[in-house]
């Protein structure tokens, strides 16, 4: 049974509470992004304030010493916008 995920310019986006997993985890990097601030509009949960940070998939390695990058971001599309960026980059320096 193959399983659908919502994608963000052809990488799955895995939502786990306030935890997003952008990209595959196949490869090298993939960007998480942690919600920290959300407000209330009309009926819907937007998010404020969003943590990213690029992380090395290599599991042999501590938490610490993957996370690549880090930065905040003001709503979910920057917060996007930025792990598809570096996600983008990383491949390129990879190949």
């Amino acid at each position: 049974m193959k399983h659908a995920f919502f994608e963000y310019k052809n990488r799955p986006l895995v939502r786990n509470g306030d935890l997003i997993y952008y990209g595959y985890i196949s490869d090298p990097y993939v960007a998480m992004l942690q919600v920290t601030q959300n407000k209330t509009f009309e009926d819907m949960t937007l998010a404020t304030n969003v943590t990213v940070r690029l992380v090395d998939t290599d599991e042999s390695k501590s938490l610490l010493e993957r996370i690549i990058k880090t930065s905040d971001k003001d709503g979910l599309y920057q917060a996007l916008d930025l792990a598809d960026a570096w996600l983008t980059a990383a491949e390129k320096q990879s190949k």
